[in-house]
């Protein structure tokens, strides 16, 4: 079960809208939506969570790139949202590193591998997987210290628990819109 919330912050505090993420495919796209939220460049908060999995907080502040951390990047490239955060940026490979097709000849073999060699076709496949898998790393990943200057420090933001948006609108004082959302 995913829940994923807007909340921007305005003059008078903070706003939440709940959003749909289903026309969303890029980080482009959902920091636009994000941007609809606030037309005064105010600083916006995208907070999704999947219920016992993962959680992550993406932060737009005006037209600056988005700001990201993700709980556990191993749990959320497992979920269609989760993959829109998951950058390579933010996972520290080369855009392209993952692109298993670049790593096959269109036989099916890996570069420079002899087609007429007797190895299990296995191998090739899971080896090349294999290093698709290794640059998902279990655990937190990004900017741990994105809502420090709301009073979510890193240290608080890593150690949430399964309640993760809750707790974090509790801290940002907006605990009461979120929950009209929810």
């Amino acid at each position: 079960m995913y829940f994923a919330a807007l909340l921007a912050r305005t003059e008078d505090g903070w706003e939440a809208s709940d959003t749909e993420l289903d026309d969303v495919e890029t980080l482009s796209d959902l920091a636009d939506l994000a941007r609809e939220a606030s037309p005064d460049d105010d600083t916006v908060l995208v907070l999704i969570e999947q219920e016992d999995s993962w959680f992550g907080v993406v932060r737009i502040d005006g037209e600056e790139d988005p700001r990201i951390f993700v709980s556990d990047a191993a749990a959320a490239a497992r979920s269609s949202y989760g993959e829109i955060l998951l950058t390579d940026e933010l996972l520290g490979r080369d855009p392209g590193d993952d692109d298993d097709l670049d790593a096959l000849d269109l036989d099916g073999t890996e570069d420079g591998e002899n087609e007429d060699d007797d190895d299990d076709d296995e191998g090739a496949v899971s080896a090349v997987n294999g290093s698709s898998a290794e640059a998902v790393p279990h655990g937190p990943v990004g900017d741990a210290g994105i809502l420090d200057d709301l009073g979510v420090g890193e240290k608080e933001l890593r150690s949430l628990s399964a309640d993760a948006v809750t707790e974090i609108a509790d801290a940002l004082g907006a605990s009461e819109v979120l929950e009209t959302v929810r």
